[in-house]
């Protein structure tokens, strides 16, 4: 008897990628064929940073089609990038689905697609496949998508996405509120971005009704009100590569592991960890500030500085004058850090984030308190989520110049880490999100439900 055979396609960018792939992950550990379809640009940086390649074993298969940009385009303007995906990849896929059809016994069953990639569900749909849509974010951003129509009506946005008013928004009584100029695709500062973004906004909607199941890589525990306001969504997380106690793939850059040596020569929750994720970008000043800031925190600190980080430069940064020498060996920079172990460390005092959903469900499984600094689209949403509902984290405040200076990120380092107001906080929630994966948890038991849904073909 042949096994279930399904197509896996994330949204391609980094957090959607590592999150899609552990959800394949969990899916080829009970037996299930998996054909991950990353685009061609982004699956050439898969492969050449997974380290065990053996462990794509018989059941995954990594494969790749294009996005219709030439290979030195820019990934980064999102405009560009989401035109060129809607009007290239259906089709593709679809061939590739036709291809892998014709081979004996490999029929596709099912495709479990990100639902920022909502076309993917219609050419399922249109050929007849069971479908399922994967939402690798909060919970309370894809409630703000869903509830585009609202928004229109009660006129805070128009037809083509663009915010015609600021005010506070709240989808439920329950719902934390947000800023309107928040909402994921209007924090573009071009029009034309605001527009491109909302037209997958539109189509992730559209698609959401087509699919069979819509599973979210959450928990009931951390997003309550979210999951009330929508019942069809299913959290089945946090998806972790470390619940499985794995390595976690899928990234973009070759991860410093020597940092796991450093973090073993540091004292019990000293360090602050420093990490932006994929898409941030800093200018020179605001990079300066930051390392300065680190340094007036007279605490061992892990930075991840990756490449092209800020506007000036993508390699040699300019730290400021003596900086290495000052901070020493308390001081540990490093391209792009195995994340999820660094944060499991028993060295790390606390998370400095962008907020990102993969960040902080990383975060707050390992029981951390957050200094958040977001920069665009969900972050802010996760920003409210940490500081205002589970109150596990700081805000670092910009002035008047928009820079989060030196003294700001001393101040709030202190205050974050002197005394036990928000380590106990992120412990308790801690406690309750790993009960959620755990035999018998209401992730465990959605995920394992689901996975006999696709096996009963």
């Amino acid at each position: 008897m042949a096994k279930p055979h399904v197509v896996v396609i994330p949204y391609p960018a980094q957090s959607h990628v590592i999150a899609t792939m552990e959800l394949s992950q969990r899916l080829v550990q009970h037996g299930i064929r998996v054909t991950f379809v990353n685009t061609d640009f982004n699956h050439k940086l898969v492969t050449s940073n997974w380290l065990d390649k053996e462990s794509f074993g018989d059941l995954l298969q990594m494969v790749s089609i294009p996005d219709g940009l030439e290979p030195w385009e820019d990934r980064s303007d999102l405009c560009k990038l989401t035109l060129s995906i809607m009007q290239t990849m259906p089709h593709k896929l679809e061939e590739l689905i036709e291809t892998i059809n014709k081979e004996e016994g490999s029929k596709v069953s099912c495709v479990i697609a990100d639902d920022c990639m909502g076309w993917a569900i219609k050419v399922a749909k249109k050929m007849g496949i069971r479908r399922a849509a994967f939402w690798p974010a909060s919970v309370a951003t894809l409630a703000s998508m869903l509830s585009f129509q609202k928004l229109i009506d009660d006129g805070i946005i128009n037809e083509k996405g663009t915010l015609l008013k600021e005010q506070i928004i709240q989808l439920s009584e329950t719902m934390p509120p947000m800023k309107s100029e928040n909402l994921c695709w209007v924090c573009f500062k071009d029009v034309a971005t605001i527009e491109a973004i909302f037209l997958l906004v539109k189509e992730a909607e559209e698609a959401s009704r087509l699919t069979e199941w819509f599973i979210c890589n959450s928990t009931t525990e951390l997003e309550a009100a979210a999951f009330c306001l929508f019942p069809k969504l299913l959290p089945i997380g946090p998806l972790l590569a470390s619940n499985r106690l794995a390595d976690q793939v899928g990234h973009f850059w070759q991860e410093d592991r020597t940092c796991l040596t450093w973090l073993d020569q540091q004292q019990p929750c000293s360090v602050i960890y420093v990490a932006f994720g994929s898409f941030t970008l800093f200018n020179q000043t605001q990079f300066e500030e930051l390392a300065l800031g680190l340094e007036l925190s007279n605490r061992p600190f892990l930075w991840v500085v990756r490449p092209g980080m800020t506007k000036e430069t993508t390699s040699n940064y300019n730290y400021p004058d003596g900086y290495m020498e000052r901070v020493g060996a308390r001081g540990r920079i490093v391209s792009w850090a195995p994340q999820q172990k660094v944060l499991a460390h028993p060295s790390v005092a606390c998370f400095m984030s962008h907020c990102g959903w993969n960040s902080t469900i990383e975060g707050v499984t390992n029981g951390l308190p957050f200094l958040c600094w977001p920069y665009f689209a969900d972050q802010f949403h996760n920003e409210s989520y940490i500081c205002d509902i589970w109150k596990t984290g700081l805000r670092l405040e910009k002035d008047e110049a928009e820079i989060i200076t030196r003294g700001e990120i001393r101040t709030k380092v202190e205050e974050l880490l002197n005394g036990e107001t928000y380590t106990g906080k992120a412990l308790d929630i801690k406690e309750k999100v790993t009960r959620s994966v755990r035999e018998g948890g209401c992730s465990h038991r959605n995920l394992n439900n689901f996975i006999d849904w696709i096996k009963d073909k």
